[in-house]
């Protein structure tokens, strides 16, 4: 593979020199007067959803060189490369094998790599386990355990198709290594009639294999053998078959957490919506594959959101994108997507090890409209930095209740509106006070129809791809994590230090902390 520095191309170096102007001068209500189609030359469609990027502070110049540092930075090559299954994840010398799961699956066709014959087989497999634990009249409650992107995928995919639910029966996702996150999901069900799953790639993720020996205690204190009540789902089989669990499903190696979902990770997603609906949702994504794959670069939604990343990180200086879905049932959609994003392109350092000399990814925060207009709104519209805002929302609503959604959707396309028009305080109001700046840049994004599993299928494959598109311009991987490791290391340690007293070696920070917490929290080892 090519090592390439994006500060070399000459598209890098003619966004620098447009940087200046686009930051200091550019008005997005004089764009619109000179401009009268600049919503229709910065829209584009996609799968299941309308993409509009005219509010944003860039026009054709702009899009020009952000298209052409994709073409300079390899962008084709290496969507092909993750279509296709090849290798893409250099560091830890893997695929990303999501897209190319999903695409082989849906299209019926015998994969040419046989590995990928094995993941779709895997994945039947996950769908028959789905019915078998549907028809079991003897199971009311279903507890997945997992954490990172095993849990965040099913939580954010069991809330948005709530009303896609073809189950009675209960489904509770537990992450938290916080015991109370546990103990309040026991304390609604019965040992007789739950089924656990266990979502860890490695099969050792501790906060995952804690929460599951509490589990599997609490069935053992009624007389339940464990084996009979989990479910393992894992990457490493022969591992989980050493603990005496039986039923386990396999989930491909070289499947990342954070695109967990789509294989037997899917399984509470499953049995909730069925076997169906879960091909409903792989249908969606794989039809937003095919776009990425096929739609030229110019019309292409995931690109340009991800090179409109970059040139917001990048060359505008902005650390920062918020996310206001105006869907109660996308409420978790800003967290799915701080894993998504910030754990794939929060790097320092290129493929090849050398350190960038310029911002990569972005902090991603977020909450449910219209909540969010009065929490944070205010700061979004008067605070003192710029901060592109993205609105997604749906045209339909799937509830009966009159008088909601249309007032939804009237506050959603408001406050795009407001941040980009601002005002000036009039007659009787306070100047200054009441003045709001505009030109505020954001985005849109309004799905055809309801949230429908095949519409979520496409939303989250767009966003998959969009954080692809970043990484490549940017020369680094998104598909590795190294950062979460350390962490994790020192946290063995320090939980050796609670057993055994030993204090050397460590900062007095650190020391007085975990003489503090021995002195007033009863270890649990």
């Amino acid at each position: 593979m090519v090592e390439l520095n994006p500060q070399t191309t000459p598209a890098w170096q003619a966004l620098e020199r447009l940087a200046g102007h686009y930051a200091r001068d550019f008005d997005l209500r004089q764009a619109f007067a000179a401009e009268p189609k600049r919503f229709q030359q910065h829209s584009v469609r996609a799968p299941h959803m309308l993409v509009d990027l005219s509010k944003n502070l860039w026009d054709e110049p702009v899009v020009e060189q952000l298209l052409a540092l994709a073409i300079q930075m390899g962008l084709p090559e290496r969507r092909s490369q993750l279509l296709n299954g090849e290798i893409v994840n250099h560091t830890e010398h893997q695929a990303a094998v999501h897209a190319a799961l999903r695409l082989a699956f849906t299209s019926g066709t015998v994969p040419a790599l046989p590995a990928m014959a094995k993941n779709c087989a895997d994945l039947s497999a996950m769908l028959a386990m789905a019915e078998t634990v549907r028809a079991d009249a003897t199971v009311h409650d279903v507890v997945h355990i997992g954490i990172g992107g095993s849990s965040l995928g099913p939580e954010l995919a069991l809330q948005a198709l709530r009303p896609y639910w073809r189950t009675q029966q209960r489904i509770h996702v537990v992450s938290n290594l916080d015991g109370h996150d546990l103990a309040e999901t026991l304390a609604q069900c019965h040992p007789a009639h739950t089924l656990f799953i266990a979502a860890s790639k490695s099969c050792s993720t501790f906060e995952t294999l804690q929460n599951l020996r509490s589990a599997t205690g609490w069935l053992q204190q009624s007389g339940i053998n464990p084996s009979d009540r989990v479910v393992a789902i894992t990457a490493n089989p022969d591992v989980a078959q050493v603990t005496g669990l039986k039923h386990i499903l396999r989930m491909p190696a070289d499947l990342g957490g954070r695109y967990s979902v789509w294989s037997a990770v899917g399984l509470p997603v499953a049995v909730a919506i069925g076997a169906v609906g879960f091909r409903e949702l792989l249908a969606g994504s794989a039809a937003m594959d095919s776009h990425f794959a096929q739609t030229p670069l110019a019309h292409n939604a995931p690109v340009l959101l991800g090179l409109l990343d970059v040139w917001y990180s990048s060359f505008m200086r902005m650390p920062m994108r918020c996310v206001a879905p105006y869907h109660h049932r996308l409420r978790r959609f800003p967290a799915y997507l701080q894993q998504l994003d910030m754990e794939s392109n929060g790097k320092t350092v290129r493929q090849n090890g050398d350190v960038v000399g310029y911002s990569t990814g972005m902090a991603l925060w977020g909450e449910a409209g219209t909540n969010g207009q009065h929490a944070f709104f205010q700061w979004l519209h008067q605070g003192p930095q710029r901060t592109p805002v993205e609105f997604v929302a749906a045209s339909q609503a799937e509830h009966a209740l009159p008088g909601h959604h249309t007032p939804l959707l009237a506050n959603a396309v408001a406050q795009a509106q407001a941040l980009m028009l601002g005002s000036k305080a009039g007659h009787g109001q306070l100047p200054g006070h009441q003045d709001f700046p505009g030109n505020r840049p954001s985005t849109f994004l309004l799905l055809d129809g309801a949230l429908s599993p095949s519409a979520l299928g496409a939303l989250l494959a767009l966003y998959e791809h969009r954080t692809f598109v970043s990484g490549v311009a940017w020369g680094i991987n998104s598909f590795d994590q190294w950062g979460v490791e350390l962490g994790k290391e020192l946290a063995k340690d320090i939980l050796q230090r609670f057993a055994d007293g030993n204090r050397q070696g460590l900062d007095e920070s650190t020391a007085g902390l975990l003489n503090a917490a021995c002195a007033t929290v009863e270890t649990q080892l």
